[in-house]
């Protein structure tokens, strides 16, 4: 098995067969799809047994409601491939997406393989993460310039070596939300050799329903514990990265970004320009 993808499910029975059908209709055909159906209370169950009656690779897991860290801990566990990948179940990829990212792995002995982003609503898309050529690196520096550490700490453009996700025992801390900020910079630092790929796409559809554009007291307090731990890692490589609001009523008039490699400043969130540093 070349590839386990593994896709947490929970109440997205209007996105559901968009994600299933970029999957079962991968140029890589040598794959497994587990679905881990979190407890859903709409129709995704369902739509998931249909689908795994026309499509043997899709496996089903059925869990209690307990979270998306947990359905893809058990979709690890369960995982039988070389590589394991991550598909939101309200996102998609395209078609020629696992099979681009895996011959690159394969060609560069690389332990990480990661794409552009591609970010959508009902009303606009825009090329979130681009990444235009194919650049191979281990220099942990690099690695987190290239794919905008901490703030881009997505887990899902990426396949991973599941050897060494193992090796280092790396999974998603539960009970948390923002548990990607967690998970990405570790495997950054522990899994060597990356390789960018250009020309293939991973699909985020900002849902405005999804669990992490709910907010809340404990959105509030777990966003900032885990950019802290983000920090934390890239502070050990001696790498700085933070933010700075001034707001006037309640509003954000000024905003300074400290990035790796530039600080960005944004004027009541219109006025924007950067500087090297």
């Amino acid at each position: 098995m070349k590839i386990s993808i593994i896709v947490p499910v929970y109440n997205v029975e209007k996105y559901l067969e968009r994600c299933l059908d970029s999957l079962i209709n991968q140029t890589l055909k040598d794959i497994e799809i587990i679905c881990i159906n979190d407890g859903s209370t709409d129709n995704s169950s369902e739509i998931l047994k249909e689908y795994a009656k026309k499509d043997s690779r899709i496996i089903i897991i059925n869990q209690n409601n307990q979270g998306i860290s947990v359905a893809r801990n058990n979709g690890m566990n369960k995982a039988k491939g070389k590589y394991i990948g991550f598909v939101d179940s309200d996102d998609w990829v395209d078609l020629d997406f696992f099979e681009k990212l895996y011959k690159a792995a394969e060609k560069h002995n690389a332990q990480m393989a990661v794409c552009s982003i591609i970010r959508l609503n009902e009303y606009r898309n825009k090329k979130y993460l681009q990444l235009k050529n194919e650049t191979v690196t281990d220099d942990f520096r690099e690695k987190c310039v290239i794919l905008d550490i901490p703030q881009k700490s997505y887990v899902w453009n990426k396949l991973y070596l599941k050897e060494a996700l193992d090796k280092h025992q790396i999974n998603f801390k539960q009970g948390v939300y923002y548990e990607d900020l967690y998970f990405v910079p570790v495997a950054l630092e522990k899994l060597t050799k990356m390789v960018t790929v250009p020309d293939t796409f991973y699909y985020y559809w900002k849902n405005k329903d999804s669990i992490v554009f709910q907010k809340s007291e404990k959105h509030t307090k777990d966003y900032t514990e885990a950019k802290q731990y983000a920090s934390e890692i890239l502070k050990k490589h001696g790498l700085q990265v933070g933010e700075n609001k001034i707001k006037f009523l309640g509003f954000t008039i000024f905003k300074e970004i400290k990035k790796i490699n530039r600080i960005i400043y944004i004027f009541f969130n219109i006025i924007r320009f950067s500087k090297s540093i």
